[in-house]
């Protein structure tokens, strides 16, 4: 199943991109109405994060996710297969020259990438323009972890370090050059993590932004990418490198780190990656929201 699969997948990527939005779109409908377990954790997510939307406007938001989802999904395909000729006027990168000037001077950069769907599109056009480490969580299906592995490496000198990795590995990615591709807003319990306030509920958060921009002596440099309508492409948004940070309050700088998503999140609602469990873990004496 899974190659047959990864074969539709490939037949789909010499399509253009406006017929793959369509696609995509249509894709994330059917989800919408298919996929019961992960639309609840959406609504769950959404009704958690916009308490002043009624349950008609958090419904619909929750469609217009599933169908950014699903463009993300059949999207992909053109990440993994289609030529740089092709991709380079798709993926737009806004503030490289920032970033250019810190690999340039030799500074470590760290890049604090949020959850959003588009985030492969956005590692890619970073790729293609820096060598950059990422980290990289290893599949289930091997036909598919193969195949991410490879997706992720097309570019460049990428360098994919394990979760399992030393923080250290890390550090020495970011102080050889490269700029690290970092993902800290997810749920991965409760071990050496913080609870912080995000969209006012306190989330479960990893301090890792603060930590690792210490110990690499690395500045911050936020990056978004954006789903453009129909057959645009995607905007990476790369901004200007966060002063003062981080501060010696590790809590306060996770603090900053969430508000600062929280911020991006409300400038595209739908595009955030709502399928994700974000508040299963939770203080003691909370029940759990799903």
């Amino acid at each position: 199943m899974s190659r047959l699969l990864v074969a539709t997948l490939w037949l789909l990527h010499f399509l253009p991109l406006p017929a793959l939005a369509v696609l995509g779109n249509t894709l994330g409908r059917l989800l919408f109405g298919l996929a019961g377990k992960r639309r609840h954790i959406v609504l769950v997510n959404l009704r958690l994060c916009f308490p002043e939307l009624d349950e008609d406007q958090r419904r619909r938001l929750a469609k217009a996710h599933f169908k950014v989802l699903g463009r993300g999904m059949l999207e992909r395909s053109l990440l993994w297969w289609a030529s740089p000729q092709r991709l380079a006027p798709l993926l737009r990168v806004e503030g490289e020259e920032r970033m250019r000037q810190l690999v340039d001077a030799g500074r470590p950069v760290l890049m604090l990438t949020p959850h959003f769907v588009g985030l492969d599109a956005g590692g890619a056009a970073i790729a293609m323009r820096f060598d950059s480490a990422s980290i990289y969580a290893v599949q289930s299906d091997p036909v598919f972890d193969r195949l991410l592995l490879r997706g992720r490496q097309r570019f460049g000198d990428q360098l994919l370090l394990s979760r399992q990795e030393s923080v250290r590995a890390s550090v020495r990615a970011m102080k050889s050059g490269r700029p690290l591709y970092y993902l800290p807003d997810m749920d991965f319990g409760g071990k050496d993590s913080l609870f912080v306030p995000f969209f006012g509920v306190q989330t479960a958060t990893i301090p890792g932004l603060s930590r690792l921009a210490r110990l690499a002596g690395a500045t911050v440099v936020p990056c978004v990418t954006r789903i453009l309508p129909g057959g645009e492409g995607y905007a990476v948004e790369v901004g200007e490198p966060w002063a003062d940070f981080p501060t010696d309050d590790v809590e306060a700088d996770t603090r900053r780190m969430n508000a600062w998503i929280e911020a991006a999140v409300r400038t595209m609602p739908e595009q955030y990656y709502w399928v994700h469990r974000r508040f299963k873990t939770r203080p003691p004496g909370e029940p759990r929201p799903y």
